[in-house]
Formats: C-alpha cells, sequence, structure tokens
C-alpha cells in the first residue's frame, strides 16, 4: 500500500459521507486527530485526519458536524491510530463512539522491541524518512490552516497504512498478532468503562502514601474539584491543584488559618464561602471509609518476597530483550509485586502474558525452576 500523495480540506456534509464510503471501500482507514485542551476540561476537536487508502481527508469539525462518522466507528472497518489513547476520547466525545476496531501502531511495534515510538520514529525506521517538526504546537483553531499546518497534518496519517502493513506482516511472522490484538481490545475497552468523579483521586500519585483518614479527604477533595471543573470545562488544576489536595488532604485542617496554611492552599481559595466548602469537605472525608486503589493492602510487599520481586523484575527485563519485546508490555513492578501477593488482578496471571512469564514464575516461586546467570545474562529453567 503506497503512500496517498493527495489531501483534501472537508468542510460540507457530502464530503464527510464520501470520506465514510471511501473507508467502507477500503476496510481499513488511518485515523488521527488535532486538539487543545490547555485551557478546558473537556478536549476541544480542531481537526480530524483519514487516510482511506487511495487520498487523504482533513475533516473540519469547527464548521461541520462529525457525528455521521459513528457508523463507520461501529463498523467493523479497522482504524490504523497511534498512540491513540487521546483520540479515542475526543472522538468518543464529538462522534458518540470511537472505533471498535483498532490497531496502534506504537502498541504493536513494541511487540516487535522498541520501546513506546514515538510515529517519527516509525517513519524512520521502517520508511527511512523525516516527518516535518515545527507545527506540533501551533494553533489549531486558527483559520485559515496554514500550508504547512495541512501539510503537518496530512502526514500523520499518509504513511500510516504502509507502517501498518509492515509491522502486522512481522507480528504475523513472530506468531503476535493475537498478541497485540489484545492489547488493542484492552484500550477500547478502558474507553468504555465509566470515570466517576469519586474516582478521581487515585489519579493524583502522591494519594497513594495517604492513610486512611486521609484517602476519605483526598477522595471528598477530588470528587468537588472534578464536578466544578465538569461544568465549567475547566482543567481541574484551575479549581485547586493536586498539591493542595494532598496538603489538605495529610494536615486536616480544621480552622481557615490551618487551611491557610497548607501548601498549594492560597486567598483566592478560601474566599467568600469557599475556605469553609473545603474545610465542610475535610469534615466528610473524614468520616468516610476509603480503601486504597485497587483493593490493594495499605502495608507494602512483605519484605520476606522484596529480593523475590527484585529477582523476578530482572528476569523480565532479561526475558523482554530476549524476545525482542518492550518491557513496559510485559509488565511493571506493580504487576509483579500483586502476583507474589496472589492477587488475582496481576496482567501476569493473564492472557499470553500468563503462559510466556506467569507460569514460569509461579514455578520458580514453588521451587520448581530456578534462576541461573550465565554467558552474562539471566535465563528461568525447570528443576
Amino acid at each position: 500500500m503506497t503512500m496517498a500523495q493527495s489531501a483534501e480540506l472537508i468542510t460540507t456534509d457530502k464530503g464527510v459521507d464520501d470520506v465514510i464510503e471511501r473507508c467502507f471501500a477500503n476496510s481499513i482507514y488511518a485515523l488521527d486527530t488535532e486538539f487543545h485542551r490547555e485551557k478546558s476540561y473537556y478536549p476541544k476537536l480542531a481537526l480530524i485526519q483519514i487516510n482511506f487508502g487511495s487520498g487523504v481527508a482533513l475533516i473540519d469539525p469547527t464548521v461541520i458536524s462529525v457525528s455521521p462518522l459513528e457508523t463507520l466507528f461501529k463498523s467493523n472497518c479497522v482504524a490504523v491510530m497511534h498512540a491513540c489513547i487521546q483520540d479515542l476520547e475526543v472522538l468518543n466525545r464529538y462522534c458518540n463512539t470511537a472505533p471498535k476496531r483498532i490497531f496502534d501502531t506504537q502498541i504493536a511495534a513494541g511487540f516487535l522491541g522498541l520501546r513506546t515510538p514515538s510515529l517519527s520514529a516509525l517513519h524512520e525506521k521502517f520508511l527511512k524518512k523525516k516527518l516535518p517538526k515545527g507545527e506540533r504546537l501551533t494553533d489549531w483553531f486558527q483559520r485559515p490552516l496554514s500550508k504547512r499546518q495541512l501539510e503537518y497534518a496530512r502526514s500523520d496519517v499518509a504513511d500510516l497504512l504502509e507502517i501498518f502493513e509492515l509491522l502486522s506482516n512481522e507480528l504475523k511472522v513472530r506468531q503476535r498478532m493475537a498478541w497485540a490484538q489484545a492489547e488493542f481490545d484492552q484500550v477500547t475497552n478502558r474507553q468504555n468503562e465509566p470515570k466517576e468523579p469519586n474516582q478521581a483521586w487515585i489519579r493524583i500519585k502522591e494519594t497513594r502514601h495517604l492513610g486512611a483518614n486521609g484517602r476519605g479527604v483526598a477522595q471528598a477533595l477530588a470528587e468537588w474539584r472534578e464536578i466544578e471543573a465538569q461544568s465549567h470545562d475547566i482543567p481541574a488544576r484551575f479549581i485547586i491543584s493536586d498539591i493542595a489536595v494532598v496538603g489538605i488532604a495529610q494536615r486536616l485542617p480544621e480552622t481557615m488559618d490551618e487551611l491557610i496554611g497548607v501548601r498549594g492552599v492560597d486567598r483566592k481559595h478560601v474566599a467568600d464561602n469557599r475556605g469553609r466548602n473545603l474545610l465542610d469537605l475535610v469534615e466528610i472525608g473524614k468520616k468516610q471509609q476509603v480503601k486504597p486503589p485497587n483493593g490493594k493492602k495499605e502495608k507494602h510487599l512483605d519484605p520476606s518476597l522484596r529480593p523475590a520481586a527484585t529477582l523476578i523484575s530482572a528476569w523480565l527485563a532479561q526475558f523482554a530483550k530476549d524476545a525482542d519485546l518492550d518491557p513496559a508490555l510485559l509488565g511493571t513492578r506493580s504487576d509483579i509485586e500483586l502476583l507474589l501477593r496472589k492477587d488475582g488482578s496481576s496482567r501476569l496471571l493473564k492472557g499470553w502474558r500468563a503462559e510466556y512469564v506467569g507460569e514460569p514464575i509461579k514455578k520458580l516461586l514453588e521451587g520448581k525452576a530456578s534462576l541461573a546467570f550465565e554467558d552474562g545474562r539471566l535465563h528461568l529453567e525447570d528443576r
């Protein structure tokens, strides 16, 4: 499949319908978006790029509705995308759905040994060409779009179908297409999971170290912040910062003076009745019984198992290198610790990971296998 040479700016409903028909005829298409979200809670869609095989369409959502794309996204046509999680989010909002069948070139490349490569890196490795630079941080809402902007947008999808063919052929040769598809499915399934405001606190990294009272306060504050941000369509950090949420949850202030003394809290946060509202949320949060994220135990991994976690982590890194896999695709330290705690949610106990690394690790822990260091590498063998 050769690169799509032409690009057409689509500004009519008929144009969108024609693009959809061309995608149906080809059964596969490359897809990308341009959007901004720096000053809003919800992403603002500025452009949709679609390569339908014989050309590239640049659809302008600022002048026409893109909701008809829902029929394409719900079909069995495959959308080839790169690092698509944020694109799926914005498409869900503007088209009422996102593509149900995807092929993510970044994930696929990980199964061939590349570590979360950029789109530019894939072009250089597989096509020996460089993508145009300079417009990534441009204002995509300016109209008319400049010639450089249009070329940059076109280039994001112009070669993507060719890269798809190269990646998919290599995955089939290595018999890893099913592995990659399982990861693609996980990405699309996550898009369908509801994002509840009362779970917003989990996305704040520092909250994992809070005690029981602190978790309840962090949940109450983050939930309030999320709802406020949604209703005003502004970033959550514009309401109150992560540092302030964690600081309040740690200090548990009871007076206005104590509240003002918390890092990240300033006069604007306590103006009018806002300070009283924050103190009320602290009292509400302290009464909530909030468990650690994912049902994890509050205490850390049993000290006696820490050497095992370190050893398994080293072996996984070696396995990934030997198998030409991105180590991040195999499992994280958290996955290892979950397995050691006999928590069934560990990714190492599911799907292809269970067969290739999960079961060998279980044998190691049961004394049925051992690790040896030979010729500069770790390898696991049955006893």
